[in-house]
C-alpha cells in the first residue's frame, strides 16, 4: 500500500514564513549562506529526486530549514521527518510538510523508508534529514549518520544529495549568527553501489561542509556568505560605545545586507 504524505499547506507555510522571519530576526542577528551557486540551476527551476542531509547541532535548526527551503526552491514542496509523539503535540506541523517517524525504532525506520519513497516519486519535492538523529556537537569528526538515507538513496535512485553544514555562532554584536554552507551535490544514478558506499559518501561530503564551514566561521567575516535574513545587531547604550571601535567586523558587512522580501 502506498503511504501518504499530506502535501504542505501553502497559505499556511506563507504565513508560518512571515512570522519566522520576525521571530528568527529578534534572536538572531542575521541568516547567512555560503556557496549557494553549487546548486544546480535545474534544481531551483524543478527539483526532482532531492535530498538535503545536514548536521543537527541546535534546536533552531528546523526553522532554519523552512527559511532556507524558499531560497533554495520556493515553488517546490519539502518535508522532513519528525517525531511522532511531538507532531502528535503540534499538529499544525503535519500540514506543513512534517510527516511522523517513531524514532529509534525499526517501526521508525520502516515509516522514514515508506514516506521518503513517496516523497521522492512526486514531482518538485524536497526531503530534508538530519541523519545524526539528535543534537549533536559541531565538531564531532566524522559525523555519525545513521544509515536512513543510504537506504532510501539505495531505493529511490536517481537521486540529488545536497549537503548543508549548520552552526550557531557570536561574532561581534550581542546577538548570534546562523550559518549554512551548501555542500558540493552528489548525483546517485542507478548503480551497484551497496549501502556501505553510499553511507560512506554522505559522511564524507556532509563533512566536508562542515570543515568549510568551520573555517569560515571562524574568519568571522560576512562577505563570503549571501545574507537572507538580517536582525537587530542587539548592541546600545555605553557597552555599545566601547565595543564598536574595537570590532574588526569588515565595514561591507551593513552594505552586503539585504533584507526578506
Amino acid at each position: 500500500m502506498k503511504h501518504e504524505v499530506a502535501r504542505p499547506s501553502r497559505s499556511l507555510l506563507f504565513l508560518f514564513h512571515a512570522y519566522l522571519y520576525w521571530y528568527v530576526g529578534r534572536h538572531f542577528r542575521a541568516l547567512r549562506v555560503a556557496n549557494a551557486a553549487r546548486i544546480p540551476a535545474e534544481i531551483h527551476r524543478n527539483p526532482q529526486r532531492v535530498v538535503v542531509v545536514l548536521n543537527h547541532p541546535s534546536w533552531w535548526d528546523p526553522l532554519t530549514c523552512m527559511l532556507l527551503s524558499r531560497s533554495l526552491c520556493q515553488h517546490a514542496d519539502h518535508y522532513a521527518p519528525m517525531d511522532a509523539n511531538e507532531l502528535r503535540r503540534y499538529r499544525i506541523f503535519s500540514q506543513m510538510g512534517l510527516f511522523p517517524v517513531e524514532p529509534s525504532s525499526s517501526r521508525g525506520a520502516v515509516q522514514f523508508l515508506r514516506a521518503g519513497a513517496a516523497i521522492l516519486s512526486r514531482p518538485r519535492s524536497v526531503l530534508w534529514v538530519t541523519p545524526q538523529g539528535s543534537f549533536t556537537d559541531i565538531r564531532q569528526r566524522p559525523p555519525a549518520l545513521r544509515s536512513g538515507v543510504a537506504s532510501l538513496i539505495l531505493r529511490s535512485q536517481p537521486v540529488t544529495l545536497l549537503p548543508l553544514a549548520l552552526e550557531y555562532v557570536y561574532w561581534n554584536e550581542r546577538l548570534p549568527e546562523i550559518l549554512a554552507n551548501w555542500g558540493e551535490p552528489i548525483h546517485f544514478k542507478m548503480s551497484e553501489d551497496d549501502i556501505d558506499t553510499i553511507q560512506s559518501t554522505i559522511v564524507s561530503a556532509l563533512t566536508t561542509a562542515q570543515d568549510e564551514l568551520a573555517l569560515l566561521a571562524a574568519a568571522r567575516d560576512p562577505r563570503p556568505f549571501t545574507t537572507l535574513l538580517s536582525g537587530g545587531r542587539g548592541i546600545g547604550s555605553i557597552y555599545g560605545l566601547w565595543v564598536r571601535p574595537h570590532s574588526r567586523q569588515p565595514a561591507s558587512d551593513a552594505a552586503s545586507e539585504t533584507r526578506p522580501r
